[in-house]
């Protein structure tokens, strides 16, 4: 994705989703228990919003050790958390503050992941801007041959990651980090 002129905002999102190491949670059955999301002013690549909710799963309610010790989310946090279509009123009441945006995440995991939730749960993509994997352009940007994880980019910068590797919110604010060697002129050393 390269618009001929950016946008007013980039939306930089990351949803965080049941899952195992051990194959009981399958790739098709994952679902979203946390939406991270960044509201980043085009012009100048800050951060000026941010939304954040954690999600009941239905399929697999219990979350795996697995799960809860690479997202640091725990079964409270989700047990007392609104489902899916339950949340979405409050997303998109959050997203309408916002015109001309671009959908950013770091991947394309969290486009498929949150159409794979809306097309379980009935209920249209409350997305309906373009989407712009930021760790392609990151490495195209930067003339990296390998997509690095965000981690390893944020190491890259120079910069220390800050919060929770692995729970939305954090991953959203360290992407809006990243933006300046995405979408602005700041190089790697």
């Amino acid at each position: 994705m390269h618009p001929t002129r950016p946008p007013r905002h980039y939306l930089v999102i990351d949803f965080e989703a049941t899952c195992c190491d051990r194959g009981s949670v399958p790739r098709e059955q994952m679902e979203i228990i946390e939406i991270g999301a960044v509201m980043a002013d085009a012009a100048t690549l800050a951060a000026v919003d941010e939304f954040q909710t954690f999600i009941r799963p239905l399929r697999h309610p219990q979350l795996t050790p697995f799960c809860r010790s690479l997202t640091s989310i725990d079964q409270h946090d989700v047990d007392g958390a609104p489902t899916f279509v339950e949340a979405l009123p409050a997303f998109k009441r959050w997203l309408s503050r916002y015109s001309d945006v671009v959908f950013c995440s770091w991947g394309d995991y969290d486009k498929r992941q949150l159409q794979q939730d809306c097309d379980f749960h009935g209920v249209p993509n409350p997305i309906g801007a373009p989407h712009a994997n930021v760790k392609r352009l990151f490495a195209q940007r930067q003339q990296r041959a390998k997509k690095p994880g965000l981690g390893e980019a944020v190491q890259m910068a120079g910069l220390a990651f800050a919060g929770t590797h692995h729970r939305g919110i954090d991953d959203a604010r360290n992407i809006v980090r990243l933006l300046p060697y995405v979408f602005g002129t700041a190089q790697l050393q």
